[in-house]
């Protein structure tokens, strides 16, 4: 496991929030990915503690939910 996975592991056993490596990581994404959703407001939510960018594991996991791609129904006829 890297640094990142262990911290992003120990950070959801304790905090609920992750740093944007972390969450990065927790999504599948890079964290350049996430930093460049962040102004476009296209990624998770996530608040301002003092400097620092945190992303609550809630809000990531209610963002990739919304994520899902709805596959178009056949109706039963093929």
């Amino acid at each position: 496991m890297s640094n990142e996975q262990d911290r992003a592991a120990a950070a959801k056993k304790g905090s609920p929030f992750l740093n944007t490596r972390q969450a990065a990581f927790y999504i599948g994404l890079s964290h350049r990915t996430l930093e460049k959703m962040r102004p476009k407001k296209r990624g998770p939510a996530y608040r301002k503690h003092g400097r620092h960018i945190r992303y609550h594991i809630d809000d990531l996991d209610a963002w990739s939910k919304a994520q899902g791609v709805q596959l178009p129904s056949t109706g039963g006829t093929e």
